[in-house]
């Protein structure tokens, strides 16, 4: 296996059940870090995003690349984002690199005002909307130790969790 691809922890792994560690310092490691994630998000062929609990890291960081690639200089790096307004809200259908093969409809803004720090430490405040807002919140979910699975009914919970045991008994949990 390639050393830049990295291990993405799967719905019942304890890291992602936690509140991730704000990032103190952007060194060496956490670019290292990053860029690993980058190339096992782009590496699964479905990804747009990934945030570091998936590959069993408490930190609070995200990548997302909306092109899945095809234009990685539209990546973007989050590091310790926050929410400081929303609005709008809208319904949609959303995958989960940790829960393979299962989707759920999830409720979200729509219009997002983020603040974070990209790669070199320098803070941003910027508008995010549509998908990218979708996808922005999903990995803020990540961050906070919230999975799509918990934003559903808990009659849809029940099911999804039926259908990870079916996944695997019939090994397609992978």
């Amino acid at each position: 296996m390639d050393e830049n691809i990295l291990m993405i922890y799967k719905y019942g792994d304890d890291v992602l059940k936690l509140k991730a560690e704000e990032v103190k310092h952007i060194d060496e490691d956490i670019i290292k870090l990053l860029d690993k994630m980058t190339a096992t998000m782009y590496s699964t062929n479905n990804g747009i995003g990934l945030a570091a609990p998936q590959v069993g890291k408490s930190l609070q960081m995200s990548v997302i690349d909306l092109t899945m690639g095809a234009k990685a200089e539209e990546r973007i790096v989050l590091i310790n984002p926050e929410i400081i307004e929303s609005d709008g809200v809208e319904t949609g259908e959303e995958g989960c690199l940790s829960l393979p093969g299962i989707s759920a409809q999830v409720k979200r803004k729509t219009r997002l005002l983020l603040q974070y720090f990209d790669l070199a430490g320098k803070e941003h405040q910027r508008e995010f909307q549509g998908f990218m807002a979708r996808a922005i919140q999903h990995e803020i979910d990540h961050l906070q130790g919230v999975l799509i699975i918990d934003r559903v009914s808990s009659l849809r919970r029940q099911m999804v969790k039926k259908e990870i045991k079916r996944l695997k008994r019939d090994g397609k949990w992978n």
